[in-house]
């Protein structure tokens, strides 16, 4: 679930009713509106949060109140580090693929040790106490009455959501003089960052098992005996993709990652996980992982374990998916799992930096998020900042899109999610897909779908179409322009659809295979009713899958370019739009007003028979306000990996 501030499991969808656990130049800053401040301070564009407003003023925080903050560092040129990652991103510019190592990036963007020392003492004067240091962050603490004289504002607490936190009450600011060193400045607002420690994390999570009947592949078993569906009998859902149907229809060929290496951001870690994966290669024909393939790297400590923050076991099946649907597409590729010691912005922010810092792997696949009206644009300043040190050095963020559509139904606005929104990431939106006898490529909807039970007396499918129970998230962002790579591309009725002037950043970038009916087989370690602890398998989906399929392809067209890092590939994903490397995919792939489904027979206790089972019709291609169409659109983007995907970055030389 996308949660305030904290960054949940993003897009991964079960196949029951199960909760689901789980981004100046254009691609910039975020826009803000900042307060004005005094002639001798700089402010800090996006500190006080949309929430923080009169109507939910309470009044002055006590001078006493305990604060601690991460004060970003802004390094030599971060107008520099903008257009570099830029232009070496864009296929069109002189210096693509001229990528820095981290040390040449360091020396060239980096903080300087006088900007850290400068920043320090200013600190260390206001009466903070400094607490860390690092190239990319100042951490601090003390009371609220410190906080003011360094950031000139007051905290003011605040209702949001029914509780009560504090936040600057108008726009932070740092002495002029410091103006090119900070960045930003996270943590003035504690909605909600708590923090507690736990020595050890949870076991395996609850088990869960898929009923049958299934489908082998696509429309392989066809009910006989259930009520009809647009004019004909629906197909029982599939028991789960495996990696050598995914290959085949995104147009793997011969090709395997190799010497390509992908890192997975996710928090805490599964300690199953390499057992797992051997087992799950094993039993569904993926090459067997060699040693040293599948590496992790983790934090020293957990925090934030408590279900209600977290939910640390949730997320074991999240890496569990990430790394197996890695391996399966892209069967060579090394894999580094970096996990965060918690699901909250700062150490996801840490795990992210590990990758850039060390150069880790060529592609991030990053299957969590939280919408971006959560997001406050100081903390987007920190993505936005480290997405751009990783496109400088060649490394391409890939982010999933959300499962919750436009948002509106659970939120209660439409709003896109984040990191994804950044223009500084590839963000990976969803389809449910055919894969037909033979692994052959049938067809993709824009995933959408909608769920109609059978009746009690067998004989309709109640309100049919049915309930609308998730699709890819997509939309237009409030807070972003529109990247430079989505001009001509993405139309005006989408870029402008929230009554702006100027275009917006739109989301998602591309797409691959996210509904769960037509998921994908995930194998993992888990507690059952009876007792036991043991391995099975489920079928799942979500743009928790669609991401890591996504990053998989990119390893494979990597090795197809002759192994050069792709780095940030959106200007080169939407250089390829309206050409063969693409399934232009729409809500309707067998004829406007031709509708799709499939018959999906769930047990109810999410284990086995002995509490029934219940039996529903699953409707394609329905996405909340969203649409897939024609062209681009905010479902699925460009579309999907064609056959010709991964063979359109082999150098022209080499064709």
């Amino acid at each position: 679930m996308r949660t305030s501030r904290s960054r949940a499991r993003a897009g991964l969808s079960l196949t029951a009713a199960l909760p689901l656990v789980a981004g100046a130049l254009t691609l910039g800053m975020p826009a803000a509106h900042a307060d004005s401040g005094p002639h001798d301070r700089h402010a800090l564009v996006g500190t006080k949060p949309q929430w923080a407003t009169d109507q939910a003023d309470r009044g002055t925080t006590a001078a006493s109140n305990n604060v601690t903050a991460r004060v970003y560092l802004a390094g030599r040129d971060a107008k520099g580090l903008a257009d570099y990652a830029r232009s070496v991103s864009d296929p069109k510019s002189a210096s693509y693929g001229k990528y820095l190592t981290p040390k040449q990036a360091k020396e060239r963007f980096g903080t300087t040790k006088a900007q850290i020392a400068e920043v320090t003492a200013w600190l260390k004067s206001s009466g903070l106490e400094v607490t860390g240091t690092n190239d990319h962050y100042v951490t601090v603490t003390g009371d609220a009455a410190a906080a003011k004289k360094a950031f000139g504002t007051e905290l003011h607490n605040y209702v949001k959501d029914g509780k009560t936190y504090h936040a600057p009450a108008k726009t932070a600011s740092v002495p002029a003089g410091l103006g090119n060193a900070v960045l930003t400045v996270v943590g003035l607002n504690n909605a909600p960052r708590l923090a507690h420690r736990n020595d050890t994390l949870p076991g395996p999570g609850a088990g869960f098992r898929n009923a049958g009947p299934f489908s082998t592949y696509y429309g392989s078993k066809v009910n006989t005996d259930l009520p009809s569906a647009y004019g004909g009998q629906a197909p029982y859902a599939i028991k789960g993709y495996t990696g050598k149907q995914l290959r085949a229809v995104y147009g793997a060929k011969n090709y395997t990652g190799k010497n390509v290496t992908i890192a997975i951001t996710d928090a805490f870690a599964s300690p199953t996980i390499a057992k797992d994966a051997a087992e799950y290669a094993k039993r569904n024909g993926d090459k067997a992982y060699r040693k040293g393939q599948l590496s992790q790297v983790l934090p020293s400590d957990w925090s934030h374990t408590a279900p209600n923050e977290c939910d640390a076991s949730g997320w074991y099946g999240e890496e569990t998916l990430d790394v197996e649907a890695v391996h399966a597409v892209a069967p060579d590729a090394g894999i580094v799992y970096v996990g965060g010691k918690s699901c909250m912005d700062d150490d996801l922010i840490d795990s992210l930096h590990k990758v850039v810092d060390n150069r880790l792997a060529d592609i991030v696949s990053n299957s969590w998020g939280d919408v971006e009206a959560n997001e406050s644009p100081d903390v987007a300043a920190a993505y936005d900042q480290l997405f751009q040190q990783g496109a400088v050095e060649g490394i391409g963020f890939y982010f999933s899109s959300g499962d919750d559509g436009d948002n509106a139904a659970k939120h209660g606005a439409k709003t896109v999610d984040s990191p994804a929104n950044s223009p500084w990431v590839t963000t990976v939106g969803g389809t449910s897909l055919a894969v037909g006898k033979g692994d052959k490529y049938l067809w993709e909807t824009g995933w959408g779908t909608h769920k109609a039970p059978l009746s009690k007396d067998g004989q309709n499918w109640d309100n049919f179409p049915g309930t609308f129970t998730g699709g890819a998230g997509g939309g237009t962002s409030t807070i972003y322009d529109q990247p430079f790579y989505q001009r001509n591309v993405v139309p005006d009725t989408l870029s402008k659809i929230n009554g702006t002037a100027k275009p917006m950043r739109v989301v998602p970038d591309i797409a691959a295979v996210a509904d769960s009916t037509t998921g994908f087989l995930v194998g993992q370690t888990q507690s059952f009713a009876d007792g036991t602890v043991k391995y099975d398998e489920y079928r799942i989906g979500g743009t928790s899958l669609a991401a890591p399929v996504i990053a998989g392809v990119q390893a494979l067209a990597q090795q197809a370019r002759g192994g050069a890092p792709i780095g940030f590939a959106n200007p080169g994903i939407y250089d390829r739009f309206g050409t063969s490397a693409y399934h232009d995919v729409t809500d309707h792939p067998l004829g406007q007003g031709q509708g799709i489904a499939n018959v999906r027979v769930d047990f109810v206790n999410g284990v086995d028979a002995k509490g029934g089972t219940v039996t529903s019709l699953r409707s394609f291609g329905g996405d909340s306000s969203l649409s897939a169409g024609v062209g681009y659109d905010n479902v699925t983007g460009v579309g999907s990996p064609a056959d010709n995907y991964v063979t359109s970055y082999i150098p022209r030389s080499r064709h």
